[in-house]
């Protein structure tokens, strides 16, 4: 038991929104952000807008993380910067794929790494998941189904079929890291300083390509106010503040409770393009959508049951 004169731990209900309210608004910006790219993003402009959205917050992680940048070995470089082509190549699936469909669908088809994550861990380490995990498994696949036949049943557009695979090398992304094992000592902000400055080194290259659009300064120059709030909430916001805060908050709280609130993004994701965009789903899409949040909710849960 505690005297009254004892500090209350940030844990207990009475601090604990001081860490969750952080963490929730992360999802928020997170859950936005789908329709901040689609309203800045052009099939004709999707490389330079990630050039510059990262080019942006890089030097700031860069002068932030600069004594433990120099700490890191030959091995956690290489290891770093292949997870920064992975994280390329994230980006680039996602950012078309929102090009090409709502935001809607893009933030709830994306959700499913939650899904796919821990089942390809399974088959990795060839475990068999819980019973419980594949019925959940099975929900979401089937929202994504009815999600995606909002007009009737049709061939996925382009942009759904772009974030699935979005989420399935988010699935990559997440394997590689916890594999690579010159990476697991890393601190959190060099290895987010490398990943990012790999993947701005990815997207310059492929914008001097012939048929990537225009460059990232023609884009820039191009831009008006309306696109630069929404280049810096992608930049400021989506990442560099969601970045310190994720650090923050993991030193505070538990990695369940952290996952918990982070994975409420589809959900602001739905309602930013249902109320900002004019997302209209249809009864079998609105179906479809709550049977992704209810999955990969159940998924979560039936995940950390099983490992605990």
């Amino acid at each position: 038991m505690s005297s009254i004169a004892a500090p209350v731990p940030l844990g207990t209900p009475r601090r604990a929104w001081l860490t969750d309210l952080p963490l929730l608004l992360v999802a928020v910006v997170w859950g936005g952000s789908y329709l901040a790219a689609k309203g800045i993003t052009t099939t004709q402009t999707v490389v330079a807008v990630l050039v510059l959205r990262f080019a942006l917050v890089l030097p700031v992680l860069v002068v932030a993380g600069r004594h433990k940048l120099r700490a890191l070995g030959a091995a956690q470089w290489r290891g770093a910067a292949l997870l920064g082509l992975i994280l390329s190549g994230i980006f680039l699936l996602e950012t078309y794929g929102v090009v090409h469909t709502s935001a809607t669908n893009a933030g709830l088809i994306i959700s499913l790494t939650m899904i796919l994550t821990p089942l390809a861990e399974a088959a990795v380490t060839r475990t068999r998941p819980p019973r419980a995990f594949l019925g959940a498994a099975a929900l979401s696949v089937t929202g994504v189904v009815l999600l995606t036949q909002g007009g009737g049943f049709t061939t996925p557009s382009l942009g759904d079929l772009l974030m699935l695979l979005a989420a399935v090398a988010r699935t990559v992304h997440v394997l590689a890291m916890s594999r690579i094992k010159a990476v697991r000592s890393a601190d959190s902000l060099s290895l987010t300083t490398v990943q990012l400055g790999a993947a701005v080194a990815v997207f310059a290259v492929i914008a001097t390509f012939p048929g990537t659009g225009a460059s990232p300064w023609t884009v820039a120059l191009g831009f008006g106010p309306r696109e630069w709030a929404g280049l810096l909430f992608l930049s400021v916001l989506c990442t560099l503040f969601a970045f310190f805060v994720q650090m923050w908050a993991v030193r505070r709280t538990s990695p369940s409770r952290v996952s918990l609130l982070l994975g409420t993004e589809p959900l602001w994701a739905a309602a930013a393009g249902l109320a900002l965009a004019g997302d209209r789903l249809g009864l079998p899409g609105l179906a479809g959508a709550a049977l992704v949040l209810a999955g990969t909710a159940w998924g979560r849960r039936a995940a950390g049951q099983d490992a605990g």
